[in-house]
């Protein structure tokens, strides 16, 4: 959080929230900051920082209810899971900054904070999930300091312009950070030959330990501690390091880039194998993201008149795993905003499928794979009143 700095932030194809920070550092010895589930952020994150900045009140957890009488009197709000709306911040006639530490904004009001006076900007991306570079110069100002986009959608798998966008960034002198966690190790992220100033990266995403990564720095960029206490890793984050975790992270790399060049040959073979059988197989159905500008072991189709989750629940039962949208969102029945982002209707969205393949899939098991889910697809429509009724307009069509 800085004076007066604007931050864009582009995760993924959806219409991209950039969120301004609109300072008050002239209220430092009156600013009230509340911390509204400080638990969810982590224990190990030092906070003593913000007490440099006025009054620091941290709560726990905080239901919507609890979260409007602690707000009534903030100047500045700090969440990661908490929903912003007019019923949690409605009475908080002080709020000036809400700042969001998850990597989602799922539960933000954006309509509500911006008849609040809150500054969001909307980047669209196209039917592909791709990012609109025309859009992105165009949200630059004056007081911008940071593009951070998603090198790859966890989704649909499109892969963004990060060549362009690191460019655009530089042509403004603005950094540029990039979460490679989908795309790191399975496709090239070379840092040496794109303009990226910092990079993260997860380990569980290339078969290594999970609650481990890693924060690619460029050498000269500058940033300031964000746990105090000791002098690891350079002095940015004190703690004693996970080593165990580390140490695995470093074997799974190095075993994921031996092999990379011919893992995304054989990933992508399967992959368009996969996407050619469904679209000749079942009818009325899109491919979603971008067809080849996309993650080698990505699939994600929409089926028309059908519900994912029904989808799901039946591929399961004959043994295969897929997902309707992204982890982070299991818990939600509302359609994908990255579906939605990229035009999709509601009812479309909802009959999304998502599959991740791996080098050690087999083309008997795609053919598996095909044939029941054409099936499944076939069987979840005849109970389908949508589609009863669209089939008779069909064929009155050719009647006429």
């Amino acid at each position: 959080m800085l004076a007066h700095h604007h931050s864009l932030q582009v995760r993924s194809p959806l219409k991209i929230e950039i969120k301004t920070n609109k300072y008050i550092a002239q209220r430092k010895q009156t600013m009230k900051i509340v911390f509204l589930d400080s638990k969810t952020i982590g224990d190990d994150i030092d906070l003593s920082e913000y007490d440099k900045l006025g009054e620091v009140v941290k709560y726990d957890f905080s239901t919507t209810e609890e979260a409007a009488e602690r707000t009534r009197d903030a100047d500045v709000i700090v969440l990661n899971k908490v929903e912003v709306n007019e019923k949690s911040i409605g009475q908080a006639k002080n709020l000036k900054l809400v700042c969001v530490t998850a990597t989602g904004t799922n539960n933000l009001d954006k309509e509500y904070l911006e008849k609040r006076g809150f500054s969001i900007t909307y980047i669209d991306v196209d039917e592909n999930g791709v990012l609109k570079l025309d859009e992105l110069k165009k949200a630059i100002r004056p007081d911008t300091i940071l593009i951070s986009v998603m090198f790859a959608n966890n989704e649909i798998g499109t892969i963004q312009p990060i060549k362009e966008i690191g460019e655009i960034a530089r042509e403004h002198g603005i950094l540029f950070h990039t979460d490679a966690v989908q795309a790191y190790g399975h496709v090239p992220t070379r840092v040496d030959e794109l303009p990226i100033d910092m990079m993260s990266a997860s380990g569980h995403k290339i078969n290594g330990p999970k609650g481990i990564g890693f924060l690619y720095i460029r050498k000269g960029v500058k940033i300031r501690s964000f746990v105090h206490g000791g002098a690891q890793e350079r002095n940015r984050r004190a703690g004693t390091e996970n080593i165990p975790g580390i140490v695995g992270l470093a074997a799974a790399i190095r075993k994921n880039f031996a092999n990379m060049e011919e893992r995304i040959r054989k990933e992508t073979e399967l992959r368009d194998y996969l996407i050619a059988r469904i679209e000749k197989e079942v009818p009325y159905c899109r491919l979603n993201g971008h067809r080849t500008d996309r993650l080698p072991n990505n699939v994600n189709f929409s089926f028309q008149f059908i519900e994912g989750e029904s989808l799901l629940i039946m591929l399961d039962m004959k043994g295969i795993c897929a997902s309707s949208g992204s982890a982070c969102t299991s818990g939600s029945l509302d359609p994908s905003h990255v579906l939605l982002a990229i035009g999709l209707p509601h009812e479309i969205a909802h009959g999304s499928l998502r599959m991740t393949l791996s080098e050690e899939n087999t083309k008997e098991e795609i053919d598996f794979v095909a044939g029941e889910l054409k099936g499944i697809v076939e069987r979840l429509r005849s109970m389908s009143p949508l589609y009863e009724d669209f089939i008779k307009k069909e064929e009155k069509k050719h009647v006429q």
